[in-house]
């Protein structure tokens, strides 16, 4: 079987890079709060998942895939993952989903806060209802004008999380589970973004900057960090891919192995390349001035997102084991 991305999914995820190159520079991340999100909006972005009826694409989460990472690499702000992803699995009938107008929040089930929903119209947040069996989550729908938010403190200044209060919400007739896994694969392919850019950029830095009166990207320490980087990107990004093709499958079999498998290797080789980049270029990487603490700050806020590393590797040893983790001779 032939896993690689078609015609269309890279056409897709350059046009994509196209419009957040011009409109998402990062100079735009010291000011803007929703840049380029109107361009997207116009090339048809947050209607992906959309359904047909509903003015979107109807696609799968695996022709999003490549489009999706190009936002972590340009580190875009806003709710993008909850709007463009989670939003058609739970609502997909809500008016102007598909032309970005109404941006969408989510706080997930044992998380710290939702994030960026003072700039969200709609927040889901886990919750019961009658019937569902006790234990059970469901999603619950908060309009902004109902909630309250308090201020989550996080290392990521352009990726908010608040806590959520609220007086009214209405049920959710879908489940929350199919919605999550896909947010947790999105998040994934945005980290895998994050290390890519973050490997590009200290590679560069790394033949600019000079030591000794040669590239510190000549030195042996420097070039095996970078290659590790470079093999754990190539180790996660197929886990990624391979976990799409999961949850665009009916549930069951291994979807959740997969998607755990995929948000674990993606934060690491994300996490791996924060602290290359971090080492590469020495003390001036914790400067506010240079524009490297951003994906740094993503990076580490990504990985904590819809599950971390740690909590997913339980998983995944959970579905190896099946619960039965004493170790035989």
């Amino acid at each position: 079987m032939n896993f690689a991305f078609t015609p269309d999914q890279l056409a897709l995820a350059e046009t994509v890079r196209d419009v957040l190159a011009e409109h998402c520079p990062a100079s735009a991340l010291r000011t803007e709060r929703l840049p380029a999100w109107d361009r997207l909006a116009a090339v048809g972005f947050f209607g992906l998942l959309v359904p047909p009826e509903a003015d979107g694409l109807g696609l799968r989460l695996v022709d999003a895939l490549p489009a999706l990472e190009e936002t972590g690499r340009a580190c875009l702000p806003g709710p993008v993952v909850e709007t463009a992803v989670v939003a058609p699995y739970l609502l997909p009938g809500v008016p102007k989903l598909a032309s970005g107008a109404v941006r969408v929040s989510v706080v997930p089930p044992g998380g710290v806060g939702a994030p960026d929903a003072d700039l969200a119209d709609l927040i889901v947040v886990p919750g019961t209802s009658p019937g569902a069996g006790t234990g059970a989550v469901v999603p619950r729908l908060v309009a902004r004008e109902s909630a309250r938010l308090w201020p989550v403190p996080g290392p990521d200044p352009c990726r908010r999380l608040s806590e959520v209060s609220f007086t009214e919400s209405t049920p959710v007739e879908r489940p929350f589970a199919p919605a999550l896994r896909a947010a947790t694969v999105a998040t994934a392919a945005q980290l895998i973004g994050v290390a890519r850019r973050l490997l590009d950029v200290s590679v560069a830095y790394a033949g600019a900057r000079r030591q000794f009166g040669a590239p510190i990207g000549s030195f042996q320490a420097v070039k095996h960090r970078l290659a590790d980087v470079a093999v754990g990107i190539a180790f996660a990004a197929p886990l990624v891919h391979r976990a799409a093709l999961s949850v665009d499958a009916q549930p069951g079999g291994d979807v959740e192995r997969d998607v755990s498998a995929a948000k674990a290797a993606a934060g690491e080789a994300a996490d791996l390349a924060a602290r290359a980049a971090l080492q590469t270029h020495g003390a001036i990487g914790y400067t506010e001035e240079l524009d490297l603490r951003f994906w740094l700050a993503r990076a580490w806020s990504l990985s904590a997102a819809y599950g971390g590393t740690a909590e997913h590797r339980a998983r995944i040893r959970e579905s190896l084991t099946g619960g039965v983790t004493r170790r035989y001779p």
